[in-house]
């Protein structure tokens, strides 16, 4: 989480060797495809190999006494093998394009989807922004490493490995300083890469994420920096971010350009050497004109591939990092993970019973309920009350199955929540919270979001019931209006009536109410209980209840107090008692 002390997360990080072979999987989904790709590449690289050879085959030709015949026999070949080097590698490119798009496509939604199975907890822990950064990034990463493997790793390897065998042949001095040098600066780049650059690397990535997350925490929260004054402030605070940022990624270019200027200076000794050996046999009579032309031609193209390596080593290890982050995720199996085989939920009743359940948060030194047991009968409205941190929450998070129990079970309508499909579980339990929070689609899309396959007459429907349809009809473009990132562009109340109406749309047997009339002026707030009370009818309703005005009507209300409930009734009957229930209604009538 971005919240981690980087030094703990070090432990944890995945070795350069398992996110090869998680890319290795990934190039391997379309066998088919990557079997002709490199097939093609090989191909044009093993031409590419030949045409040293083929260059100083030509320059003899034409240096010594003979048949032109041969001159031509030789220019033929070294155009063929140009013809057949760039027919080949411009199919690759091609099939090369569908082949990396495709694979990007898979992973940002399998990383997308991964990240959406995440616990409820994981995601409040971590900046979204950060998250995807964190995503969009492995995207590119795998682009920027593939090209690295099989533009440049592939290639590099062929020519390299073949002119030193080749040279080595037939002059084996040379061939062997060719290797030594080739050597060295393979050594150097992979010593540097591992050592010296990817700590660096991995520090400047872990900026740029929280640079993202900056950015993305301060945008979303546009008009309370606004309300406060604090532009300025929040100036400073993303500018200070983006300069440890700076700093950091200036000293990781830094150490790339340290690692380069090595490189240069050992491309610089394959150059002089091997040409000036070549001309040195040339002097003894033991190399001919194209023997000299050949070791031009072939530095030449050892030094493209030199060069290449520089930046595929360079390039390898940011894709590395870069995917990092998703394949970690992909590693990590979800917080809450469903059943093998869990069937759907199928409750229609709306029968909820806790059997003796124990929970506590990881973050808290002991447990919130131990051995807590309730029964809510088909059809009940129960009202939780009680202080801050009672309990009232947790107990709808852990009916959502958005934490797993320590102990006991929760069973609805005769099913063990644990034991059922998530999603198919909560598709079962409309909620309606106090701070709605909406997609930047269209209403239309945000009251079916409960229904997506709903129609126009039965979203209008919905609205209307929640008492949302007056306001919507008036909008330039009713339905279709945009409202903003988190619904920004509608009031408080509006956005809850848009909810209601999608509580409704959503036609479940349980029914979870958070508050929901907190947001309204008086007005609206009566037309909204009429809505509610009319959406109650029939379903099981659980309200969490912060103005005890607006749950006298409940069967029953549940007063909870550290994770138990320490009296229950009906409001007559807990106001006549005269204990905890009473004190807080007096406390909500003064208040009143």
């Amino acid at each position: 989480m971005d919240d981690e002390d980087d030094n703990d997360r070090k432990d944890r990080l995945l070795t350069n060797w398992q996110v090869f072979g998680f890319l290795r999987r990934r190039w391997l989904a379309q066998p088919r495809r990557f079997a002709f790709m490199i097939g093609f590449f090989l191909t044009s690289t093993s031409c590419e190999l030949m045409i040293p050879w083929a260059i100083g085959g030509l320059v003899d030709a034409v240096s010594s006494p003979g048949p032109p015949r041969t001159a031509w026999i030789a220019w033929a070949t070294l155009s063929g093998l140009y013809v057949v080097f760039y027919l080949f590698r411009m199919s690759a490119y091609r099939l090369m394009n569908q082949f990396t798009s495709r694979s990007m496509e898979r992973l940002i939604n399998d990383g997308f989807a991964r990240v959406q199975q995440y616990s409820a907890d994981w995601h409040a822990s971590t900046f979204a922004g950060s998250t995807v950064r964190k995503v969009s990034r492995a995207m590119w990463g795998f682009d920027t490493a593939t090209d690295a493997v099989v533009l440049s790793l592939m290639p590099t390897t062929l020519i390299l490995g073949g002119l030193c065998v080749t040279i080595g042949l037939r002059w084996p001095l040379v061939g062997l300083f060719v290797a030594v040098v080739v050597g060295a600066f393979i050594t150097l780049q992979l010593t540097a890469l591992r050592f010296y650059i990817r700590p660096k690397n991995l520090i400047s990535n872990a900026l740029d994420t929280r640079l993202g997350g900056a950015l993305a925490d301060a945008i979303s929260n546009n008009p309370t920096v606004k309300s406060f004054g604090a532009e300025a402030r929040e100036e400073a605070r993303f500018a200070a971010t983006a300069a440890a940022w700076q700093r950091a990624v200036s000293t990781t270019w830094n150490r790339f350009n340290n690692v380069g200027m090595g490189a240069n200076l050992l491309q610089a000794t394959l150059q002089s050497g091997l040409t000036a050996l070549l001309v040195w046999r040339w002097s003894q009579g033991q190399a001919t004109p194209g023997d000299v032309a050949f070791a031009i031609t072939a530095f030449m193209l050892m030094q493209s591939y030199l060069r290449n390596f520089n930046e595929l080593a360079q390039g390898l290890q940011r894709g590395f990092d870069d995917v990092l982050d998703v394949a970690e995720f992909l590693a990590t199996d979800p917080q809450l993970q469903d059943e093998p085989g869990a069937p759907d939920f199928t409750g229609e009743s709306g029968e909820i019973v806790f059997e003796d359940v124990s929970f506590g948060y990881a973050n808290q030194a002991g447990r919130l309920y131990e051995g807590f047991s309730l029964r809510i009968k088909p059809g009940e409205r129960i009202a939780l009350v009680g202080p801050t941190g009672a309990g009232k929450s947790t107990f709808v998070k852990l009916l959502q199955r958005l934490y797993d129990l320590d102990g006991g079970r929760i069973v609805i309508d005769g099913q063990d929540i644990a034991q059922v499909r998530q999603g198919s579980l909560r598709r079962a339990i409309a909620v309606v919270p106090q701070d709605p929070a909406l997609f930047h689609r269209s209403i239309a899309e945000n009251i079916a979001y409960a229904r997506p396959d709903a129609t126009a007459d039965e979203i209008a429907l919905a609205a209307k019931r929640a008492r949302a349809h007056e306001f919507i009809a008036v909008l330039p473009k009713a339905y279709d209006t945009l409202v903003g990132e988190r619904g920004v562009k509608l009031s408080g109340g509006e956005r809850q009536r848009v909810a209601i109406a999608r509580a409704f749309l959503a036609d479940a047997p349980i029914l979870v109410l958070d508050e929901a009339t907190s947001s309204l002026d008086v007005e609206t707030e009566k037309k909204v209980q009429e809505a509610t009370h009319e959406l109650m009818a029939g379903r099981t309703t659980i309200v969490i209840a912060h103005r005890l005005s607006t749950i006298r009507a409940a069967d029953r209300i549940l007063v909870f107090d550290q994770g138990r409930i320490v009296e229950e009734g009906r409001h007559a009957d807990l106001v006549a008692k005269g204990g905890a229930y009473a004190r807080l209604n007096a406390v909500a009538e003064g208040l009143g």
